[in-house]
C-alpha cells in the first residue's frame, strides 16, 4: 500500500505543476522547472522561510479559490 501512496502523491504534485501553468510557462523546460523547486528549497532553508511559507500559502489558496469558482 505504501507504494500507492507514493505514486498517488507523485501524480498529485505532479498535477499542481501542471495546474500552476508551470509545464507552457517554461516550455516544458523541465530543469527550469526543477531549478524553480531547488531555489524553493533553498528559500525554505533560510532565514526568510516563514515570510516565504507565509505568502505561498495565502497564494496558494486563492489560486485553489479560483480554481474551484472557474471549474478547472
Amino acid at each position: 500500500m505504501k507504494r500507492r501512496e507514493r505514486t498517488r502523491q507523485l501524480i498529485e504534485l505532479g498535477g499542481l505543476i501542471a495546474k500552476a501553468g508551470l509545464i507552457e510557462l517554461t516550455g516544458d523546460d523541465r530543469a527550469v522547472i526543477f531549478g524553480l523547486m531547488v531555489e524553493s528549497a533553498a528559500t525554505l532553508q533560510s532565514e526568510h522561510r516563514d515570510q516565504a511559507l507565509a505568502l505561498w500559502r495565502r497564494r496558494g489558496r486563492r489560486a485553489f479559490e479560483q480554481m474551484t469558482r472557474k471549474d478547472w
